[in-house]
């Protein structure tokens, strides 16, 4: 069912929460599986080489799908996308947990494929909805609510995974998984959630500026910033893979224990942008815009390097949770502006973003771990996250240069504000 633009025209409160509950207990279940499925590969497989097989079909699924996931929801009811995207990881998870290590590795690289495809189609699809789901008016809110909800998500599913795996083995991991996502796939196709926006649906100016029917196009503005959100990607693999390595040798008698200090001091930074997200009801951005994403990326990849220096844990939670909130500032920064662009045109921009960060998130994790082997971790992660400060740099002084209006607006859309003032 389409719908026309505004408040009134988007998902109830009460329907919005349940849907972010259930988005919450996905995560849950994808960040838990994560850490489940890697120990089983090692163990059916018997080594790192079977390991990196199906972490390389996982993502390279993700990425073969990104722009198709973006043509997808441009053209078919998103709800529905979400929903199929999320009874076949289910499926995957269900044959996993009941045929346990007779799967083999076909079987494996089959489920990885499937995980990688489900989770690109469904993040384009929920990406692509928000504005029809809520309003153009509060994207900025509900998106910090998503980043609140996922990253709650996430720190659950990675301190519970070793309890689950210890008490019910990889198998109900699998299926506690499994039962996630169709909690998820329940909640969508039950709720009366919009997630197709009508033809007429207004297009907000990314930086508080007058609302009118522009079109963000693929100009240098928004291919910058996926070109930055590309490259932020790629930094952050670096301190995904080094953790482990770093927690050992900062906390040898109980490494995990470090890396649960580590994941819920950033989690609680992220979790705390939700309440920021709320000055920003009514289109007010000004704050939010193209420069504040750039600056946020920088601080980010600072807040992580510093992180891996062997602070003192006081100090490393504050810097963690600067990170975090550096992290869930500039997500909720860089969605809400591709969700300013005509709803066509937004679907197929989020295709390219999932394109591009899968992209650099592979190219991160493939190449992370050969330079462990010859450098430390603080100077794995500074060397990769220098490349998002210098994309950042980059990219604003070429912006800079071409650009005639307000800052954050590329010229094409100063321009169309301009004339609809």
């Amino acid at each position: 069912m389409l719908v026309r633009h505004g408040r009134k025209a988007g998902t109830g409160d009460a329907a919005l929460w349940l849907f972010l509950v259930a988005y919450s207990v996905s995560s849950f279940g994808t960040f838990l599986n994560l850490i489940a499925l890697a120990l089983f590969t090692l163990e059916v497989t018997g080594g790192p080489l079977g390991l990196g097989a199906v972490m390389a079909v996982r993502v390279g699924s993700g990425f073969l799908f990104g722009v198709p996931a973006g043509r997808l929801a441009a053209r078919f009811e998103r709800r529905r996308l979400m929903v199929v995207a999320d009874l076949a990881q289910a499926v995957a998870m269900i044959v996993l947990g009941v045929a346990g290590q007779a799967v083999g590795l076909g079987g494996l690289l089959v489920a990885a494929a499937v995980l990688g495809a489900g989770n690109t189609v469904f993040s384009v699809s929920l990406r692509t909805s928000v504005p029809a789901m809520v309003g153009q008016d509060r994207r900025v809110r509900m998106n910090g609510r998503l980043v609140a909800g996922r990253s709650l998500g996430t720190v659950l599913g990675y301190a519970s995974a070793p309890v689950v795996v210890m008490a019910g083995g990889f198998e109900a991991a699998f299926l506690i998984n499994a039962a996630s996502f169709l909690v998820s796939a329940s909640v969508l196709w039950l709720l009366p959630l919009n997630t197709n926006g009508s033809g007429g649906e207004r297009t907000a100016v990314p930086n508080g500026g007058p609302r009118t029917r522009v079109t963000a196009g693929l100009s240098s503005a928004v291919l910058g910033l996926v070109l930055i959100r590309g490259s932020d990607a790629f930094g952050s693999a670096s301190h995904n893979v080094a953790l482990p390595v770093h927690a050992g040798a900062e906390w040898p008698g109980a490494p995990y224990a470090f890396m649960s200090w580590f994941w819920t001091a950033w989690a609680v930074g992220a979790i705390a942008v939700q309440w920021i997200c709320r000055r920003t009801d009514h289109g007010r951005m000004a704050w939010l815009g193209d420069r504040a994403f750039a600056a946020g990326t920088v601080l980010m990849s600072v807040a992580f390097v510093v992180a891996f220096t062997g602070l003192p844990i006081p100090v490393l939670v504050v810097v963690l949770f600067v990170a975090g909130l550096a992290d869930g500032l500039t997500e909720v920064a860089y969605l809400s502006r591709l969700q300013a662009a005509p709803e066509a045109e937004r679907a197929r921009l989020f295709g390219l973003s999932a394109t591009a960060e899968t992209a650099g998130f592979a190219a991160g994790m493939a190449t992370c771990g050969l330079l462990l082997e010859v450098a430390s971790p603080p100077v794995v992660v500074a060397a990769y996250h220098a490349l998002p400060v210098l994309v950042v740099g980059i990219v604003l002084l070429r912006l800079r240069s071409r650009r005639p209006g307000a800052a954050g607006v590329s010229p094409g859309v100063a321009k169309a504000a301009k004339k609809g003032s």
